[in-house]
């Protein structure tokens, strides 16, 4: 069957992968409203193309944190590739690798960073972070990441707590005994306490107490670039650019933690307004095509990051599904970016977004 768009992949994943396992990646917070309206929110949006402008040379290149990549699509942080793939993060290093993009690394990796890190040596790399109730365990894999050439450090700040997603409770969610979240093997073996296991580590591990402060507390650790994941308003945008962060990714964890809260490609502009290019803005949550990338680099988003299509690819053929997941979108960008007259990502802006239909 011939792969045309991200959409085959999702299908594809949906019949291969075990029910627990899909619904563990498909899952939103609540009814899925916010799961579902980042999808939709792109629909919304119309483009104002401009014609006879050239468009025989194209160029998708830009830059995040002052590194070039390929085209302004990275991969989101998201757990347990393992669960798509036998070779889960490894194969996903080596796919962002030979695409020359970056890919944010999960705290929840079912594959150490140690064992991502010599999959692709040469990849770009950045670490999710989770802070802990146990500092000393934020600590030493932040000293890990840095020893190890990530690039930076993306904090999640929408997880105080574990938002409520259905399935999961009904299927009972847990880790395949096979699999564990490598990057504490040995921390957590006897400290699964009363509350038992939720998702692979033992409840309560993350601290609910995170607040602006540990930002600095943060900086004081690491000289690594802090880029904050998980903003959605104008006022944390300022925040995060009063606090010295290097980088904001507007998020809502792909609609997995509050129900109810704004599509991000709905909330980019307010922050992106905010921020007047004092940092770099990104987004994740909802990008399935190269129109959807397009839309979102026009509303002044300098990359954007997938998620759940990453697995898709994964769960399709590893390292080579993933890379094709990846070439697709880029030939999507490309053609749309053309045909709405745009020679490279410098010349796409706010004209090209139609405001009355928002």
């Amino acid at each position: 069957m011939a792969m045309v768009c991200l959409t085959d992949f999702e299908e594809y994943a949906k019949e291969h992968l075990s029910k627990a396992t899909w619904d563990y990646y498909a899952a939103g917070a609540d009814e899925c409203c916010t799961r579902d309206d980042n999808l939709l929110a792109y629909k919304r949006i119309r483009l104002r193309p401009r014609i006879l402008r050239d468009v025989s040379l194209s160029d998708t290149r830009t830059t995040v944190q002052g590194t070039e990549i390929s085209f302004p699509v990275g991969i989101a942080p998201a757990a347990f590739h393992c669960l798509a793939w036998h070779e889960g993060e490894m194969a996903t290093a080596r796919a962002t690798e030979a695409v020359n993009t970056c890919y944010i690394t999960s705290t929840y990796s079912t594959c150490s960073v140690e064992e991502i890190a010599a999959a692709a040596p040469n990849g770009y790399r950045w670490f999710q972070l989770y802070v802990y109730r146990d500092r000393k365990l934020s600590e030493s894999i932040i000293h890990r990441v840095e020893a190890l050439g990530y690039k930076a450090l993306v904090l999640t700040v929408d997880v105080p707590y574990t938002g409520k997603r259905r399935n999961d409770i009904r299927n009972q969610f847990k880790l395949p005994p096979h699999l564990k979240v490598k990057n504490f093997d040995g921390v957590f073996q006897e400290a699964t306490g009363p509350a038992g296991e939720e998702y692979g580590v033992p409840a309560n591990t993350l601290d609910p107490s995170i607040s602006w402060k540990d930002v600095y507390w943060l900086q004081s650790l690491t000289r690594l670039p802090i880029i904050i994941k998980g903003i959605l308003t104008k006022e944390d945008a300022e925040l995060a650019v009063e606090h010295g962060v290097q980088g904001i990714i507007v998020s809502n964890h792909g609609g997995r933690q509050l129900d109810g809260g704004p599509a991000t490609i709905d909330a980019l502009s307010e922050i992106v307004d905010t921020v007047q290019g004092r940092i770099e803005v990104y987004l994740d949550g909802g990008v399935r095509t190269g129109s959807d990338v397009l839309k979102a680099v026009a509303l002044g988003a300098k990359c954007v990051f997938i998620g759940r299509p990453a697995v898709w690819g994964l769960a399709y053929k590893g390292e080579e599904g993933l890379k094709e997941v990846l070439h697709i979108l880029n030939d999507e960008f490309r053609l749309s970016m053309a045909l709405s007259g745009c020679r490279n990502v410098a010349e796409i802006n706010r004209n090209l977004i139609q405001f009355s239909k928002l």
